[in-house]
């Protein structure tokens, strides 16, 4: 994997993780909005956030909209991201109540997508084992490990693939993230 791909993987993955991070949050309690950071340029990607909060009648209502980061940083060696959450608060008669324009900051996951262990290419191959003919034909053989919750060897596997590769600390990796969203900026 090039350091390009890898690079997108990571910001694919953070805007991904933000939305799936604020997808539990409250939105009730954003109602009252404060005054909103600079608008971010079109370039700069979205995730979508919905939930859910109970409304004046009691019944459930719905929060859908979207963050846009406008920076990273590390905060207890933990990466965090911090940007616009805009939005729609719906009741549950399906009225608009309110929306939403606020500046909030989400500790943000980079989760590993998998990991390539081995790609093992052979040709035609032919053997004669005294009597026993055996004609393989082109075999591409790709073993690919896939890290998460419970699978043990996977982990392990993707642990031993990346041991050199270093990975970086949260603060050098906020400090790449704001570098690429203040290029995305500039398109």
């Amino acid at each position: 994997m090039t350091h390009r791909q890898r690079l997108s993987m990571i910001v694919l993955t953070v805007v991904a993780a933000l939305g799936l991070a604020t997808v539990g949050a409250n939105p009730a309690g954003a109602a009252p909005s404060t005054p909103a950071a600079a608008p971010a340029a079109a370039a700069i990607p979205s995730a979508p956030v919905t939930g859910t909060f109970t409304d004046a009648t009691g019944g459930t209502g719905s929060f859908a909209g979207n963050f846009t980061p406008s920076r990273f940083s590390a905060q207890n060696g933990k990466l965090v991201a911090t940007g616009t959450l805009t939005g729609t608060l719906t009741d549950s008669a399906g009225n608009a109540v309110g929306t939403v324009t606020k500046t909030v900051s989400a500790p943000a996951a980079v989760a590993q997508a998998t990991c390539r262990i081995l790609d093992l290419t052979l040709g035609p191959l032919h053997l004669d084992l005294l009597g026993l003919v055996v004609d393989l034909n082109q075999v591409h053989l790709t073993i690919t490990a896939v890290p998460g919750a419970g699978n043990l060897l996977g982990n392990l596997l993707c642990a031993i693939a990346g041991l050199l590769d270093g990975t970086p600390a949260a603060g050098a990796l906020a400090a790449l993230l704001n570098a690429l969203l203040a290029l995305l900026g500039q398109l």
